[in-house]
């Protein structure tokens, strides 16, 4: 998309990461942003922000670990949710439909689906993996999540694709300007 940050582009005149805060925030006690280099870019959301702890830059499974460091430092969560800033349509039913489906199927941890695609970016984890998170990245090297949630019980929860994919990510300005569309 040129370069520059995803998460701050504007979709109809505002920032994506906007819309994933505004969605996010009555589903959770608490938010953070994993984000790496300055975090003062990020300072009107007055949120938390940690960077990757793993150097080199390693991909999705780097910013869990952040968020788990990150939650098990408040001492008192258990759960942490991870989304996207670039997936401006987050349902405002994931959080709870995650614990549901990792509940009811007696799972470790949960992953949201639609459209026949699994995204495990968006996941319900539990702090207490940390260790493990952090042993997959520096000792074992994995860097797909895919391969990291595979090693668990993982309990899918389906999202219908009516009008548009609640999971829809902005990867390219043709997504950018088909987001726009949606939200016209």
């Amino acid at each position: 998309m040129g370069g520059g940050d995803k998460p701050l582009r504007l979709l109809g005149g505002r920032p994506l990461l906007a819309r994933v805060v505004e969605r996010l925030r009555p589903q959770v006690s608490a938010l953070m942003l994993n984000a790496n280099l300055d975090a003062e870019r990020f300072a009107e959301y007055g949120l938390p922000v940690a960077a990757d702890s793993v150097a080199g830059y390693p991909g999705p499974l780097a910013g869990v670990l952040a968020v788990l460091d990150w939650a098990a430092a408040q001492g008192t969560v258990e759960w942490v949710v991870t989304v996207p800033g670039d997936a401006p349509f987050i349902p405002p039913d994931l959080v709870a439909r995650l614990h549901t489906a990792r509940t009811e199927a007696g799972a470790t941890l949960a992953s949201a689906a639609s459209g026949g695609r699994t995204h495990p970016v968006i996941g319900l984890w539990p702090v207490a993996l940390r260790d493990d998170v952090r042993r997959a990245l520096v000792v074992e090297d994995v860097r797909k999540m895919g391969f990291f949630t595979a090693r668990y019980p993982l309990a899918i929860a389906e999202w219908a694709v009516k009008y548009y994919d609640p999971f829809f990510n902005v990867n390219t300005a043709a997504d950018l300007a088909e987001a726009e569309r949606l939200v016209g």
